[in-house]
This record gives structure tokens, C-alpha cells and sequence, in this order.
């Protein structure tokens, strides 16, 4: 592909969004913010929208867009050496001060050393210099462990983009070049430098801990805001039909959740609860109306918003219609569920995780199966049509009986749903998705060895037989293979990277990149860790403590939940993770 046909197809994307910024770069800082998927994904990944919109705020910051391209263009630019140009004014992205990328999944691991290539820049950090931009990766996934990446990153941005910005522009005005920058960045919270970290490996070849240079921080604190009394809900800021989400406008209402589910990093990871103010939400719902007909509410706990009510019913008199995220069942009222009926929304989409009262208590879901048909007999009764369901297997003391349970209680769901449908005269249906567990770092089950494969494989042909001839249910069961190396990814160190790499050189063959560079994969998804004397993670302090955790698993083997549910205060109180 030629750089004119780069720039005119970048054009044309440009003349169809509304919100995106353009500012002469002169001596401002100039950031390519790149996202390693598609347009079509990456414009429709808030955290993505919001760092664009926050490093744009400040005057001095000029943020332009990058993207991984499609598949034949793709081609065209590896075949011809093209330089990867950003979107904004088509300029190079190996011209910019910063490449910055908003990593949110594993699998998009091997994109950014795509896009590393594609730009002309070395993918490991130890290759570049000053003759190249700083390499930034940030994210979801990277402030839950960051290792698997640190070789290619020059800095890790290990928390809240709304905290990390500012710091990251203060430090780029006063830095004399570019190793004073990281030198400076070691004093910020939630900044991690991976090459002043060396680790330390056992004879058995376990990570015995991390060797940091004089005078940078270990472990290092993730950053995030105290409060979000004077912060924007991260929102859609630029509006484009070529998106997954369409006309959608997606805002955040509340970040964290107070339910502790122990599986769950996302839930540990963002506390503690913070709403976003109710007229701040309400006031870029009303400038967005213009440019969208629905709008999608993003939280792990939207209920736990003090306001939700009023926001939704505010949101229907605009006339949007409302898609929730997933909800969860015991926060749902009468009053919330007829607001989004009356929206035009007809599925709700709802978490049980799992289908016995037993297995629920070891893993903190803390609401029973009579409690799940009561919310249900009230989502039907409303008009709702469908409902979407969030199954696990593979989770720890599980049997046959609790998949037997899975069966049970989606029949049970399934019984209230065509009650409701034969007065209406049109059936909706029931989908499941099932996901074996992965155990993630940061939670209670981060020292957890992965069930094995043939155990998960086992399993999953079990629940398909159960479920199988069910009508108007599907069951979407995930494959053990997939989930083996999104875990390797997940529980991974730095050892990890060459297989990475290896990965994006010949098209994601995972077993193969694995089987040429050597890593020993079942090590780090099939070994106890509870011995370990440092894990991989531990680099960054995501605010919860290790006897915390332990407590937890110690718990969920005795099917034991913490605390009962409506608990948002007394999580902020035992669990002060942002001072």
C-alpha cells in the first residue's frame, strides 16, 4: 500500500466520525495513542475514547490515533515497508514523542508488537533509543500483571488513565531528554520502568522476587482517583457509524464493585466504589443525543450507582433507548427493570455464574437460586423478552452435581420465560455463555492452577450433552484450548515475551510459538503457587494485601461468603485500596 492510499483512506474515516480533535503539533508534546485491534473495536473501547479525550485536554498534548489495520492492508503495508501513519494528520508514527497503547485483552498482545513493526520501531525496549518515541503500554489488563509485556514497554502505566495523564504530562515539561523522563517517572504513582527491575529466579525455576535499581519504588503503586466527585464519566467523545456499537453512546456510571465475587480481577481492581456525579452523567447524555439513539451504561455494578433510577428514567425521557452492561440480580427492582422495558430494550443480561446455592458461596456470588427466579419472574413479567446468562466451570471443589445444577436452574429460568411468552404469543429465548475458569492475578484465586484440559474438556461435553436438546435455550461453551493461552498470558513473567513475539511472526500459531521458543506453559498455568515466593504481578500493588487473599481462598474452600449483599460501605471501610 502506498502512503497516499493510507492517507486517503484515513480521510475518508475521518469525514464520517464527529468529535475528533486536530491540533498543529508546533513544540507540543505529540502522542500516538494506538490501539492494538481494529477501528471498528478499538472506537468502541471506552477506556480508548477516554485517554484520547484526556490527553487532548491538556493544550500542550497533541493525541493522534492509531489503529491496527485490516487484514489486506495489513499486507500491503509488511510487503511494501510502508510506515503506519496516525489517523488525525496522517504523520508517521515513528515521528511522535510517544506511542502509547490501550492494551484491554491478551490477545491483543501480539498486535501491539504488529503495530511496533508496522511503525518501523524495534519491539523490545532494550533495542530503542533516543532517536525513538517512548513506548507506553497502559490498560486494563497491564496494571493486573504487566510482565508477559515489559520487555517490548518502555514504561508501564499501571493504573487510572485519569490520574496517570497528568503526571505524565508534568514530568515530559520538566525532563531535560528522554532518560531524565524515566528517571522521574520512577517518583510517580503507578509508573513502572520494567528495565529498572531485574528478576531473581529459583533453581526450580520460580520466580524468587525482583531486584530493583537504587532508589525506584518495589513494589509499585497503582494509581487511581480518590474520588470521582470532580471527574467526567468516561464517555463517547467521537461518534462514527463504523463501530461495533453503531449509534451507541456509551458512558461509565459507577467504577468498582462492591461484591467481591473472589474470581473476579476486574472487581478487586477498581475499589472502591466511586459513582460519577448523576448531572454530570445526564448532562453529556443530553450533548449526545444529537448523535445517538441508544445509549450503553458501562460498570461491573451499574446498581450501585445511589441514583441509577433517576438517571435511567432521565435517559428514556430523552428517548434512548438504555443497553446495561451485564446487570447483577440482587440489585434489580421493579422500577429498574420497567424503565429499561420501556426504553425499548428486550434482554437483560445477568451473571449466576453458577447454577447450585453451594458453588456460589465459594466463590462470594452472593444471591441463591430462589432469589435468581424471583428477579427472573420479575424480568419476564415486565416484558422482557430474552435473557443472556454468564456460566463458569472448572471452579474450585465443583462436581457433576453442579453442572447437573446448570441444567436445572436454566430450565427453571427457562419455565418463568414461556409462562410469560404464551400471553404474548412470541417466545424469546435463553443464551448462555460458558467460560472455564482462568484464575486471574489479583484476586483469591491467583495462586490456583488452572484446571487441567482434559478435565475442562471433560466437562464442557457433559454440559453440552444437559443442555443439547433444550429448545429455545443455546449454550455458547468457550473451548479449554482457547482459555489455556489466554491463562499463559494472564499468569505468565517476562520469560513469557518470546513466545509473544514468536506468535506475531506466524499468525498466532500459539502451539507453535510456544513449542519454538521453548517456554514451559503448564508451569505457569498447571502449578500450585501458594509456595511461590514472589509472583509476577507483585511488582505492581493493586491496594489489596496477600493475607487478604489468602483469607478469601481459605474461605471459598469452606463455601463460606464475606460479607452480605448492599455492602458498599463497609467494603470502603475494611477496604481503603485508594489513599
Amino acid at each position: 500500500m502506498k502512503t497516499w492510499a493510507q492517507r486517503e483512506r484515513a480521510r475518508q474515516i475521518l469525514s464520517k466520525e464527529v468529535g475528533h480533535v486536530r491540533k498543529p503539533h508546533g513544540s507540543r508534546l505529540r502522542v500516538a495513542l494506538a490501539f492494538p485491534n481494529s477501528y471498528w473495536v478499538g472506537m468502541s473501547n471506552l477506556g480508548f475514547q477516554t485517554v484520547y479525550r484526556l490527553f487532548n485536554a491538556h493544550d500542550n498534548i497533541v493525541c493522534e490515533r492509531v489503529f491496527l489495520p485490516p487484514k489486506q492492508e495489513l499486507a500491503e503495508l509488511i510487503a511494501t515497508r510502508t510506515p503506519l501513519l496516525t489517523l488525525e494528520s496522517q504523520t508517521p508514527v515513528s515521528d511522535f514523542d510517544v506511542v502509547a497503547f490501550s492494551v484491554s485483552f491478551e490477545w491483543d498482545y501480539v498486535n501491539v508488537l504488529t503495530i511496533l513493526r508496522l511503525a518501523g520501531l524495534p519491539r523490545y525496549a532494550a533495542d530503542r533509543d533516543a532517536r525513538h518515541p517512548l513506548v507506553v503500554i497502559g490498560g486494563a489488563v497491564t496494571f493486573v500483571n504487566p510482565e508477559p509485556l515489559a520487555p517490548f514497554a518502555d514504561v508501564i502505566a499501571a493504573g487510572e488513565g485519569e490520574a496517570l495523564i497528568p503526571a505524565l504530562d508534568r514530568v515530559f515539561a520538566e525532563a531535560a531528554d528522554r532518560e531524565d523522563v524515566l528517571n522521574r517517572l520512577t517518583a510517580e504513582r503507578g509508573f513502572y520502568i520494567p528495565r529498572f527491575y531485574e528478576p531473581q529466579y529459583a533453581p526450580d525455576g520460580t520466580l524468587a522476587g525482583v531486584l530493583p535499581a537504587a532508589g525506584v519504588p518495589l513494589p509499585v503503586r497503582k494509581a487511581a482517583l480518590k474520588t470521582t466527585e470532580a471527574a467526567d464519566p468516561p464517555a463517547t467523545s467521537i461518534f462514527t457509524p463504523d463501530t461495533e456499537f453503531g449509534s451507541r453512546f456509551l458512558i461509565e456510571v459507577v467504577r468498582g464493585c462492591a461484591n467481591l465475587c473472589r474470581f473476579c480481577w476486574a472487581g478487586y481492581n477498581y475499589l472502591p466504589v466511586r459513582p460519577f456525579p448523576t448531572d454530570r452523567i445526564l448532562e453529556l447524555a443530553t450533548a449526545a443525543r444529537a448523535h445517538a439513539r441508544r445509549v450503553g451504561l458501562v460498570s461491573i455494578a451499574l446498581c450501585d450507582h445511589p441514583d441509577i433510577e433517576r438517571i435511567l428514567a432521565r435517559l428514556q425521557e430523552m428517548g434512548y433507548s438504555i443497553s446495561p452492561a451485564s446487570l447483577r440480580l440482587d440489585d434489580l427492582t421493579a422500577p429498574i427493570v420497567k424503565l429499561l422495558r420501556a426504553s425499548g430494550e428486550r434482554t437483560i443480561t445477568v451473571a449466576p455464574e453458577t447454577g447450585s446455592d453451594r458453588l456460589r458461596r465459594v466463590i462470594n456470588k452472593t444471591i441463591t437460586n430462589d432469589e435468581i427466579l424471583d428477579r427472573a419472574e420479575l424480568i419476564f413479567a415486565s416484558g422482557m423478552e430474552n435473557l443472556k446468562l454468564y456460566y463458569m466451570i472448572g471452579l474450585p471443589t465443583e462436581t457433576d452435581d453442579d453442572l447437573v445444577a446448570i441444567r436445572d436452574l436454566t430450565l427453571q429460568l427457562r419455565e418463568r420465560m414461556l409462562m410469560h411468552a404464551r400471553t404474548r404469543g412470541q417466545i424469546g429465548r435463553i443464551v448462555a455463555s460458558v467460560n472455564p475458569l482462568v484464575p486471574k492475578p489479583g484476586t483469591a484465586y491467583q495462586w490456583l492452577p488452572m484446571e487441567d484440559a482434559g478435565s475442562i474438556e471433560k466437562k464442557s461435553k457433559r454440559l453440552r450433552t444437559l443442555t443439547g436438546d433444550i429448545d429455545n435455550v443455546y449454550f455458547n461453551i468457550k473451548s479449554e484450548r482457547h482459555s489455556y493461552y489466554q491463562a499463559l498470558l494472564s499468569l505468565g513473567d517476562r520469560r513469557v515475551a518470546p513466545a509473544i513475539e514468536a506468535a506475531e511472526r506466524n499468525g498466532q500459531n500459539w502451539r507453535a510459538a510456544v513449542a519454538e521458543t521453548g517456554v514451559d506453559a503448564d508451569h505457569y498455568i498447571f502449578r500450585d503457587r501458594s509456595r511461590d515466593a514472589f509472583l509476577p504481578w507483585d511488582i505492581i500493588d493493586g491496594g489489596m494485601k496477600a493475607a487478604f487473599f489468602q483469607a478469601e481462598f481459605a474461605k471459598s474452600l469452606r463455601a463460606e461468603w464475606t460479607l452480605p449483599p448492599k455492602r458498599q460501605q463497609e467494603n470502603a471501610r475494611l477496604l481503603p485500596v485508594v489513599q
